[in-house]
């Protein structure tokens, strides 16, 4: 199997089982546990490491380790729009009821009148959604990847090879 491939599909599977961590554990309803959901790009950054350094030792430059590394979360990103999807429509069906019950206690919390929580709940609703929530999820596993990507391959690329060395 291609490194990009099985580094992509051990992504998508990491971001998936945590993201089912956390929901099991109820994080998702409380905001400052909820934070501990972006423990993600972590485990992003480690899986892509990882992953480049196997690409690395193909060959790869600078360019080539870019591509490489955002092809890896691309292929996560797909796991990751199909399990948040099942996640939050199938098994986890109140997520964004929770959700939003948890984002109106903070609110009360902080002082917001009734019709300030409701304009925010209301903005927030379009999105509130697994179809959406989980394009976003997909999306942001890729945009991570290419700027982790960016940053990595000048740490791990391929040696340039050296020149022959001239006889004078």
């Amino acid at each position: 199997m291609q490194p990009t491939l099985k580094v992509g599909l051990v992504l998508g599977a990491i971001v998936e089982v945590w993201t089912f961590i956390v929901l099991v554990l109820g994080w998702h309803k409380d905001p400052v546990m909820l934070m501990m959901f972006y423990l993600v790009i972590l485990f992003q950054a480690g899986v892509l490491w990882w992953g480049l350094k196997m690409t690395a030792a193909q060959g790869k430059t600078y360019g080539g380790q870019v591509i490489a590394g955002t092809v890896m979360s691309a292929y996560g990103a797909v796991i990751v729009l199909v399990g948040s999807y099942i996640l939050t429509s199938m098994v986890f069906p109140s997520y964004f009821m929770e959700v939003e019950e948890a984002g109106r206690s903070m609110m009360t919390a902080q002082g917001m009148s009734a019709e300030q929580i409701e304009t925010q709940l209301a903005a927030m609703r379009p999105m509130q959604n697994s179809l959406m929530n989980s394009i976003s999820g997909a999306a942001a596993t890729v945009i991570t990847g290419l700027v982790l990507s960016l940053i990595f391959g000048a740490f791990l690329k391929a040696k340039p090879a050296s020149p022959p060395a001239q006889n004078a």
